[in-house]
């Protein structure tokens, strides 16, 4: 069965530019968690949620935010469908066929993933276009020096977590070495 840390590297190998974009995972921003956070030389920026159940897509209707002055709660994709979000888009990334199309807001992209295990291939279809949310740049939203602050703390902890892991992860490597025997 395919791992979420499996699925992340090979979305991210199969689509981001490291040369053209800043690419996050499970990075921490307003007050969620992006399993996937891109922003690009421009500063606009794209937020993808990974869902691998139908109950775990539902439960994403049902986070809130709480506003610190004046108490009042927000359903995180009230939020984002009204423009009032850090991230200029935001897309689902499930596997196919997991929830129809009908169900997902209009704001949200759609992206669809297909993994064959006995290859350990999985192949992306973007499905939706995401709509952009508002035209104002990730950084005239955000604090740029706390960003770098918790961009490093985030790198630190992944670092610690990766050297304390007992289990095996398979990644496929985007470079074609092969194991000589």
């Amino acid at each position: 069965m395919l791992k979420i840390e499996e699925l992340v590297h090979a979305f991210v190998t199969a689509n981001c530019d490291f040369d053209k974009e800043i690419v996050l995972t499970n990075f921490f921003h307003s007050d969620w968690e992006a399993d996937i956070l891109l922003i690009n030389n421009s500063g606009f920026s794209h937020e993808i949620e990974i869902k691998l159940s139908k109950s775990d897509f539902k439960n994403d209707f049902k986070k809130f935010y709480t506003n610190q002055k004046s108490g009042e709660k927000f359903l995180k994709h009230d939020k984002i469908g009204c423009g009032d979000y850090i991230c200029n888009s935001f897309s689902f990334l499930l596997p196919m066929g997991m929830i129809d199309h009908k169900d997902i807001p209009e704001h949200c992209g759609i992206i669809e993933f297909y993994h064959d295990e006995d290859n350990w291939e999985t192949t992306f279809y973007k499905i939706r276009e995401s709509k952009m949310i508002h035209e104002d740049s990730y950084w005239k939203l955000c604090d740029k020096d706390q960003f770098m602050r918790n961009m490093a703390r985030s790198l630190l902890i992944k670092k610690f977590e990766l050297k304390g892991k007992k289990e095996e992860l398979i990644f496929k490597t985007p470079f074609g070495i092969q194991n000589k025997k």
